[in-house]
């Protein structure tokens, strides 16, 4: 996930006049409290092209099914038993429509991953504007929240059966909700894509079966700052044979990010917020860099698919002892401080780090690291989004050829056996 090209101020402003989505206007009178703010990402969901995705995806009735249950609640153990089973079901709705199973829903396909991102705001925005018939404090809201999230990205769904020894190899895989919306509401993003289709599949390798597991994760810095990606891959990572997290990133190419550093950019995320400064992670003073440990080599040197995979070594630094940051083309130097990841300084670069330094302070010797998918991008003559369809046959294609890629490039990476070397240069 590169950075964003252009700030959110102009258009957060806009969207404040956006109307309500049917998931509010279905809570019963009484039972909402429309003065309660929605965030950026939430006010979106009411626009005319999330709303298209919905309807033509059948995940439209999934925020006003969810309002209504959550408004029948008298209690904060049924509204936690609301909010846990509707976010599930709608992680597995998402993964069994990727994967070719039950009604399609609509004309819009199987493989989009839009749907789910814009029917989990509108139920968050349902939770946040409820207004139970108990007393409901802030921290217990926050919870309720929290395992909505959770449950829709697939984040507690995590399960891989069998004994290890004697069942398939298991790889990790994650994806990431769309970002830039606000140069185009119509974006998709291919990492979120492939963590449904991969969700729960086997792949069949020359090192023998492998079990793939997902999750998703959200384009925003204070979940970060919370501790969203330690948390969901912490109790799997000791369990994994190889661990991928995938974003969006450069037109036209793969990339596998080697360095990973300790840096946010200023760059805003989904909801406006800009938080940049040293990559706020607890434990005692983190390392400037990590490094993958994908097999880089193979995985580059392997046809995969129709797009060139890189093994990308440039780093932005400030060498030990200067004051000014430079562009390493071959990784950081020595004492030397992090400015940009191979991934850059956005959440792409930030999960990287994230999941390589829980890698490494769990002590484990494994395959993990990131990869960059392309651009995902619509076919000519569908580029403005403002005139633009939400699809068009280039579009799909592109985001299938995508789809596969990844999955040739986890079989390949899956059936390396040695563990590259994990030091800074």
């Amino acid at each position: 996930m590169r950075r964003p090209r252009t700030q959110l101020a102009a258009v957060i402003v806009a969207s404040l006049a956006l109307p309500v989505t049917p998931a509010l206007a279905a809570q019963a009178a009484g039972c909402a409290d429309p003065s309660v703010s929605l965030t950026v990402e939430e006010r979106r969901a009411a626009g005319p092209v999330p709303q298209e995705i919905l309807r033509r995806s059948g995940f439209d009735t999934a925020g006003s099914r969810f309002a209504r249950a959550l408004c029948r609640a008298d209690s904060y153990r049924q509204a936690r038993d609301v909010v846990t089973g509707h976010g599930q079901r709608l992680w597995q709705r998402a993964v069994e429509r990727a994967q070719g199973r039950g009604p399609a829903g609509g004309d819009l396909s199987r493989a989009d991953d839009r749907p789910l991102y814009w029917a989990r705001l509108e139920m968050t925005a349902a939770l946040r504007q409820w207004q139970p018939g108990f007393a409901l404090p802030e921290a217990r809201r926050a919870e309720l929240h929290d395992r909505l999230e959770r449950g829709s990205r697939g984040q507690d769904a995590v399960d891989f059966p069998g004994g290890r020894e004697n069942g398939p190899r298991r790889v990790l895989v994650t994806g990431f909700d769309p970002f830039t919306l606000d140069r185009d509401i119509r974006i998709s993003n291919p990492s979120g894509a492939t963590a449904l289709a991969l969700d729960g599949t086997v792949l069949r390798t020359a090192a023998g079966p492998v079990r793939i597991e997902t999750a998703m994760f959200p384009v925003r810095w204070a979940d970060f700052t919370r501790g969203t990606v330690e948390r969901a891959l912490r109790p799997h990572l000791p369990q994994v044979d190889l661990f991928a997290t995938v974003s969006q990133g450069r037109p036209g190419q793969f990339d596998i990010e080697r360095f990973n550093g300790a840096w946010r950019g200023a760059s805003a995320d989904n909801d406006g917020v800009s938080a940049p400064g040293p990559t706020p992670v607890p434990g005692g003073e983190p390392p400037q860099w990590t490094v993958t440990t994908l097999p880089h080599q193979a995985v580059t040197s392997t046809p995969t698919g129709r797009f060139p995979v890189r093994d990308n070594t440039q780093v932005v630094e400030v060498p030990a002892g200067a004051d000014q940051a430079v562009t390493r083309p071959g990784g950081p130097t020595e004492g030397s401080t992090a400015r940009q990841g191979g991934g850059g300084d956005y959440l792409s670069n930030e999960i990287a780090y994230r999941a390589t330094l829980l890698r490494d302070r769990l002590g484990l010797d494994i395959p993990g690291g990131h990869v960059h998918t392309p651009v995902l991008e619509f076919g000519a003559g569908n580029e403005d989004p403002g005139t633009g369809r939400i699809t068009d046959p280039e579009f799909l294609r592109n985001r299938q050829d995508i789809i596969d890629q990844v999955r040739s490039i986890i079989r390949v990476a899956a059936e390396q056996d040695a563990v590259p070397d994990r030091r800074v240069p």
